[in-house]
């Protein structure tokens, strides 16, 4: 998930307002300590993380809980109003033809990015294309285009080309049949005229439609003076913050874009294309907070899936036995990266290892090849696999015990997954449905 170490923290900090039995003034103001410490230990501005902590008080002692809510459901209602708020608004990302320009400091991750968000409007159903307008950098060409064979969309560029305008000219004559038009542009050290020129003549030429800044989540609270940066100098859209996964600045990142005249567009959070999502702050500390975003996660299904793959209404009971595993394991998958998906689940009673989540294409024909070792008995009933008919398993299909076992493990983490998206052991996910969340 984002910012796992924030997360944890936060959570840690609910879970001990719900399990009081009465919150007084003294768990307010243990609440807000915790809350401070994981805030500042994730770069968020120590003016910014005083101030909420205040209204947070102010308001737990003040306010009221609306009929129906009891007070510490009243309280974790407040801390999530006030973090939605130090995060700032999203922006609204439209699916629709459109001319798209990135720009952005150099190693921001913006090439990398051009493919996620090709990746991203190719799954709503827009035919794709993107154009390799850096003639600066060396590698930008083959980079990009080895990317865009990945993610599947078209591809244009001038490898030898010094004149990034030109290129542009000609990509999107090239493309003008593709619905979204990608233009990753040339990124420098800093923010120098040259750069500036060169932008204002791409944005000229492409008349794009949005223009959003690349930034690195590494760089914290500078996320704000890059922001403003190149808002003034050419104006943007919306920001998109990249590499938010293995960073302790991802917080300061984050919550620097909301005291700037810009908002976060979409955020990255992790190499794999579908680790990028478009910014919904409801969503997003509604995740961080362990309340999960069910919504979110049957709207990707209803999208990336056919409903023939699976029966959702019986995997839901929890009904999901090694048979259902075998046939819908590469359904699953297209929902995005199991890490992803749990994030997506409101928190039950036990934290997943990240091991069981890291699940590749090669584990996953790995467990095809064990379960072909199987008996139709052993499929249905994967709880008779004891510690003999491991070894056999293992023997038949020419694997170790240990991948049997963790195939085991992966059906139940599985089933755990399902029983949780139908609600069951999710007081909080209940608590939160009375202020109409």
């Amino acid at each position: 998930m984002v910012l796992d170490n924030l997360g944890g923290s936060l959570k840690k900090s609910i879970r001990n307002i719900v399990g009081k039995g009465r919150i007084s003034e003294k768990d307010v103001k243990e609440l807000n300590k915790e809350i401070q410490r994981a805030l500042l230990k994730s770069d968020v501005d120590v003016r910014m993380v005083k101030a909420l902590t205040d209204r947070i008080k102010k308001r737990a002692l003040d306010e009221k809980p609306p009929k129906g809510a009891s007070a510490r459901e009243h309280i974790i209602n407040i801390v999530y109003d006030e973090l939605v708020n130090i995060v700032g608004k999203g922006t609204e990302i439209p699916v629709e033809e459109q001319d798209i320009m990135l720009v952005g400091l150099q190693g921001s991750g913006k090439t990398t990015t051009a493919a996620k968000l090709a990746y991203y409007f190719k799954n709503k159903g827009l035919k794709t294309g993107v154009i390799c307008a850096d003639t600066h950098r060396p590698g930008a060409y083959s980079q990009l285009k080895k990317l865009c064979g990945e993610v599947n969309c078209l591809f244009y560029g001038e490898q030898e080309s010094e004149d990034a305008v030109s290129v542009v000219k000609n990509g999107l004559k090239e493309l003008n049949k593709t619905e979204v038009r990608i233009v990753d542009t040339a990124g420098r050290h800093s923010l120098e005229s040259d750069l500036i020129t060169e932008m204002e003549e791409i944005e000229e030429t492409v008349g794009a439609d949005r223009t959003y800044l690349v930034i690195d989540a590494s760089i914290g609270k500078g996320v704000k003076k890059q922001a403003n940066a190149f808002n003034d100098a050419i104006g943007i859209d919306g920001v998109i913050i990249t590499k938010l996964d293995g960073t302790a600045k991802g917080g300061g990142a984050l919550t620097a874009v909301s005291e700037t005249d810009t908002k976060i567009a979409f955020i990255g959070s992790g190499e794999k294309y579908e680790e990028f999502e478009e910014f919904d702050p409801d969503s997003f500390i509604s995740r961080l907070l362990g309340m999960g975003d069910i919504q979110k996660l049957m709207h990707r299904a209803e999208e990336r899936l056919d409903p023939e793959d699976m029966d959702m209404e019986s995997m839901m009971k929890g009904d999901l036995t090694l048979k259902d595993v075998y046939q819908q394991l590469e359904s699953i998958t297209k929902l995005g990266p199991l890490k992803q998906i749990m994030s997506m689940l409101p928190t039950g009673p036990q934290k997943l290892p990240d091991d069981a989540l890291d699940i590749t294409k090669e584990k996953m024909e790995k467990f095809r090849i064990i379960m072909d070792s199987m008996t139709d008995e052993e499929l249905e009933k994967p709880q008779v696999i004891g510690s003999s008919r491991v070894k056999r398993i293992a023997r038949g299909s020419g694997t170790s015990r240990e991948e049997v076992n963790e195939l085991l493990k992966y059906h139940k983490m599985m089933k755990k997954l399902m029983k949780n998206m139908r609600g069951k052991r999710l007081p909080m996910n209940k608590m939160m449905k009375k202020f109409g969340r």
